[in-house]
């Protein structure tokens, strides 16, 4: 196992590792979604009137349907398909007339799911100096040889990493650094349970540290269940590669520095 992944693992089981990380990932829901007054009025005459068409139109102008429905992102996307399919619409809003008006308002306007606003909080992490250098823009940071991190959206510092640092990657990246004269290119990810897209998030960061291309220090800075003993196919990979820089983000300043 890799030195910085052992030192996670102690820290996730040893010490308050989730009070720490939520300094690195404060997942608190927003407020409500404001719901536009003159579209609200639209739904509600339209509900009133049991106007099938408008009221469907209308709800699907707002930022998020009030029912579960594998239709509805057709419907999204080509909404004259609402004319052609009143079986459909009648279905969908003989629904919404049965939870009601009230209830219609309250899921529309429902605050955004926590795992949606993960992305750019490590961005933000970052901007507060928790690594103790300063993020710089690509002009100042090719002036210097100082420590430094790259300032810029994912795919800004791939597009960096490309030019520079011979990163063939196909996905943006989210951490470009210089230490100690060693520059290093990561992924950063908060895997909040096994399966699914955060198991495509785990082999995208895998991608990352095979990549041969460069010569960049290559890291995943991953956090989450994935330092759980036992915890499955992540674990066990954890466990296997030693080669890999796979590490928590509450342990990559001590990293960096020791380059």
């Amino acid at each position: 196992m890799n030195h910085w992944t052992e030192v996670s693992i102690q820290y996730a089981n040893q010490r308050n590792y989730l009070d720490d990380l939520f300094t690195v990932y404060p997942c608190i829901p927003e407020g409500v979604r404001d719901i536009d007054g003159e579209k609200w009025q639209i739904v509600e005459k339209a509900f009133q009137s049991k106007d099938n068409v408008t009221l469907l139109t209308s709800l699907l102008s707002l930022e998020l349907f009030p029912i579960k429905d594998s239709y509805v992102a057709y419907l999204r996307r080509d909404p004259k398909a609402i004319e052609r399919n009143p079986q459909t619409v009648n279905r969908l809003c003989g629904r919404l007339y049965e939870i009601g008006l009230h209830t219609i308002y309250e899921k529309c306007s429902e605050p955004k799911e926590t795992n949606r606003q993960i992305g750019p909080l490590f961005h933000r992490w970052l901007g507060k100096k928790p690594l103790g250098v300063n993020l710089l823009e690509t002009n100042k940071f090719l002036e210097t040889d100082d420590n430094a991190i790259l300032s810029g959206s994912d795919r800004e510092l791939a597009d960096f990493a490309r030019q520079n640092l011979g990163y063939q990657g196909e996905k943006g990246l989210d951490f470009v650094a210089r230490f100690n004269g060693h520059y290093v290119i990561g992924e950063a990810k908060f895997l909040t349970d096994f399966g699914g897209h955060q198991n495509a998030q785990f082999e995208d960061a895998k991608n990352l540290l095979r990549d041969t291309t460069s010569p960049a220090v290559k890291v995943a800075i991953l956090d989450g269940v994935l330092y759980i003993p036992g915890g499955g196919k992540m674990y066990k990979f954890l466990s296997e590669n030693n080669d890999y820089n796979i590490m928590s983000s509450l342990v990559l300043r001590e990293f960096l520095y020791q380059l």
